[in-house]
């Protein structure tokens, strides 16, 4: 029986959506090809992996065009409440302010993970009370490819710039960090979403950084 909760917040390369060939259609990988599923794999039966990835989920912005539910911010807090207690988060958000629409800065992305940590801090979402320990992971670098290379123009240069962004928000939360591009690349499908390799991979690696970092 699991005694530890492990919360997966995110959007579609959490969810496990797969590579996009038209729009409005949508395939999701089955639990074992999900890196939340690897990672619930490989940790075992002691671990409850809850994987909370939703498809255009953006840091802290409502989306003009799919809602404001995309808004990862507005959400965290009762997700988090939902779940109580939280032993580890592991965060991973981002892609979806690369759109075009948000016009944001590879700072302002960096700048709203922040905001997502200080509430994760403020909840006290842990074990009696505790805050969950955090493992921030910078998404993988995308390309501008596909019928999604006009959605994200611009993004694929930011994109590259985010992961030491992300790290410096990491040091100053005391959370583990993960570059996610050192691992996983996203498919030449569509330039966003992992394939099922990818999520194997990434699955296995945080399991082994959990491990180390947290005794997972």
């Amino acid at each position: 029986m699991a005694s530890r909760t492990l919360l997966c917040y995110g959007d579609s390369n959490t969810h496990g959506t797969k590579p996009l060939t038209q729009p409005g259609v949508f395939e999701r990988f089955g639990p074992a090809d999900r890196w939340p599923g690897v990672l619930q794999a490989v940790l075992g039966d002691d671990w409850s992996v809850i994987e909370e990835g939703l498809p255009g989920r953006t840091t802290v912005h409502d989306d003009p065009i799919q809602g404001q539910h995309k808004n990862g911010l507005n959400y965290l807090r009762a997700c988090l409440e939902s779940q109580l207690p939280v032993d580890i988060v592991v965060l991973m958000l981002g892609t979806n302010d690369l759109k075009t629409r948000f016009s944001v800065t590879p700072a302002d992305i960096a700048a709203s993970v922040s905001l997502l940590l200080e509430t994760l801090v403020a909840c006290h979402a842990g074990p009696g009370g505790t805050t969950p320990h955090v493992l921030l992971v910078a998404p993988s670098p995308i390309d501008e490819v596909g019928f999604l290379g006009e959605i994200f123009t611009g993004g694929a240069a930011k994109s590259r710039l985010l992961a030491p962004l992300y790290e410096r928000v990491a040091v100053k939360f005391g959370s583990a960090f993960l570059d996610a591009g050192e691992i996983a690349a996203v498919s030449p499908t569509d330039g966003v979403h992992y394939e099922a390799e990818q999520h194997h991979r990434l699955g296995i690696v945080i399991a082994e950084l959990l491990r180390q970092r947290f005794g997972a």
